[in-house]
């Protein structure tokens, strides 16, 4: 392999090359670092858009539902969770109760998701309340018996709500009284607001105790559900089936994954296409390096005639060429690597590109280069360079010196 590697890196290396064929050398390195750095930084973007929008996600709901098959709710919840809790990979396990209601405010209303909480038990796991932006997550009555609730901040936003203003909270489960059916309502004090970045969440959901959205629902001592946060999302099908056998006959569980399979369906869907379409400027680099690798065995015919002549075999000539056209394909590809990671740290970690979070959920573009992703885009960066050497290599080894000669 000595001699083949010697003569490939004289032709690359040589001064006395035409101009353009070092140009169009120059420029095949580059159209491969282009193609590479480019889907280096798309599929980086890609990756850290799905990892932000999971952990946001994540954040404020549960990576394992347990629900009851039936209508009327889980009633021995505590003596449950209690049994759930020692089941491996668990975390946290919370009682929460889901009713919508009517909120409002003077002349404001709307129509928003209750969502009934165990305060310690919810702050173990859900960031919402971790990200108090005014106020706090105090849930302690006031002075008066009144209840407090913690708003989204959009929604405070909307109906002009601040920590310390009063709302009233109407539940469509109503009282039978003889005058018909009159809705339950409760004032409640506004003690804080949060934001977890999320547009739906902010924008419609309020906390208040477990014991308050049972009164308003009238359910009695029953939840809706319990939410399990588990120590590795991956194992989140594992646990669900491992808590729905301790859990008994009645109940169903869905995890994080089921709940959102068509977003990140969709998330996988975008980076397969984008590999796709990004990929082409790689497959046009490949190309110019098979044009730089004919040019070169229609300029170097005579040499290779002469080589020939003093023993070269064809498999050694097409060594050389494919020597030649797969320096080219590693130069470009490992410019490529360093340069689309460098930017993708750059990027990521000084937010060079700013986003309107109450559009796009995160306030910055994010960026995840995995190692992965760099594997798979430098095998097939080489492996469309090394495919483009072929034909060229294959041409250099039929030269038959006697005609390139003849006439020397």
């Amino acid at each position: 392999m000595k001699f083949e590697w010697l003569v490939a890196r004289r032709y690359l290396r040589s001064p006395h090359r035409p101009a353009v064929l070092r140009l169009a050398t120059a420029l095949s390195i580059l159209g491969v670092a282009a193609g590479v750095l480019t889907l280096v930084v798309a599929l980086a973007m890609n990756t850290g858009f799905r990892d932000a929008l999971r952990d946001r996600l994540l954040g404020v709901t549960a990576n394992v539902n347990l629900k009851p098959t039936s209508p009327d709710g889980i009633s021995d919840y505590q003596s449950l969770i209690a049994r759930l809790s020692a089941t491996g990979g668990v975390r946290s396990i919370a009682p929460v109760i889901y009713g919508t209601v009517l909120l409002s405010s003077g002349a404001r209303a709307r129509g928003v998701v209750m969502k009934g909480i165990d305060p310690p038990a919810e702050a173990r796991g859900d960031r919402a309340l971790q990200q108090i932006v005014a106020g706090s997550a105090d849930f302690s009555p006031d002075r008066d018996g009144l209840g407090s609730v913690v708003i989204g901040k959009i929604l405070a936003a909307d109906m002009s709500l601040h920590p310390g203003d009063y709302v009233t909270v109407t539940s469509p489960e109503g009282m039978l009284t003889p005058f018909g059916l009159i809705p339950r309502s409760r004032r409640f004090r506004i003690a804080g607001i949060f934001s977890s970045g999320f547009y739906d969440y902010d924008a419609n959901w309020v906390f208040v105790t477990l014991r308050q959205a049972q009164e308003l629902s009238a359910l009695g001592d029953v939840v809706s559900l319990l939410e399990v946060r588990v120590k590795n999302l991956d194992e989140a099908p594992r646990i669900a089936q491992a808590l729905l056998r301790e859990a008994g006959p009645g109940f169903t569980t869905t995890t994080w994954m089921d709940e959102n399979q068509a977003l990140f369906r969709a998330l996988s869907l975008e980076k397969l296409v984008t590999a796709i379409f990004i990929g082409l400027i790689t497959f046009v680099a490949g190309l110019n390096i098979l044009v730089v690798l004919t040019m070169t065995v229609t300029d170097k015919a005579r040499d290779v005639a002469i080589l020939m002549s003093l023993g070269a075999r064809p498999r050694q000539i097409r060594r050389i060429f494919l020597l030649q056209g797969l320096t080219v394909g590693i130069l470009g590809t490992l410019a490529g690597l360093v340069f689309g990671y460098g930017f993708a740290v750059l990027a990521n970690a000084w937010r060079l590109i700013p986003l309107n979070p109450e559009v796009y959920a995160i306030p910055y573009v994010p960026f995840h280069a995995g190692a992965s992703d760099a594997i798979w885009i430098a095998l097939a960066a080489l492996g469309i360079c090394l495919a483009a050497t072929v034909y060229p290599a294959q041409a250099a080894s039929r030269i038959l010196p006697v005609d390139i000669l003849r006439y020397e």
